[in-house]
């Protein structure tokens, strides 16, 4: 199995996948389907292909390239995994490194030790 991504004319990027690369890339190129998105965005070019062991691997990581930025799938397609991993860091505030539990100090309240003071 296989996952692609073509880039269209129009410089938008389509991601697929499929058990037989060069047959499903004759079909985007002839026009085969034309309800397909690449139809009108003709023509389009083959810039990054992977294989999988099983179908279920090859969708899973089609639909998680499917919700990635174009940056991402850029870095993906430039096989440039040092800027994949930037890209893939959570920078909003509730990323797990700006997460604080209440559990994160050993501290109790008004200065008490760490160990807790078993004579308070």
């Amino acid at each position: 199995m296989y996952v692609y991504i073509l880039k269209c004319n129009d410089n938008s990027y389509y991601t697929g996948v499929t058990n037989n690369i060069e047959r499903r890339l004759a079909e985007h190129e002839s026009g085969y389907n034309e309800t397909c998105y690449t139809y009108k965005r003709r023509p389009v070019q083959l810039v990054f292909f992977e294989t999988f062991p099983t179908p279920m691997s090859a969708i899973r990581f089609e639909k998680q390239v499917k919700r990635w930025t174009r940056a991402k799938k850029e870095a993906l397609i430039e096989r440039n995994w040092q800027r994949l991993h930037e890209l893939a860091k959570c920078l909003n505030n509730t990323t797990h490194e700006n997460y604080r539990s209440p559990f994160d100090s050993a501290q109790g309240d008004k200065g008490d030790s760490a160990q807790g003071d078993p004579s308070s």
